[in-house]
């Protein structure tokens, strides 16, 4: 009768052990996804702010050079 419940309370322990090591796994995953995605999204917006500042520059480049030409 003991050995019966020590294996019971030994498997029950080994299930709360996985299952806590498995939710540990899923949300460092998940942190891991999330900080990926931030990191894309920093890298995107890095991108179009230098993209819009390359336009800009040329916009201005461009009306300055057609000033020039009319005057």
């Amino acid at each position: 009768m003991v050995v019966v419940v020590v294996v019971v309370v030994v498997v029950g322990l080994v299930v709360v052990v996985v299952v806590v090591v498995v939710v540990v796994v899923v949300v460092v995953v998940v942190v891991v996804m999330v900080v990926v995605v931030a990191v894309v999204v920093v890298v995107i917006v890095k991108v179009v702010v230098v993209m819009v500042v390359v336009v800009v520059v040329l916009v201005v480049v461009v009306v300055e050079v057609v000033v020039a030409a009319v005057a």
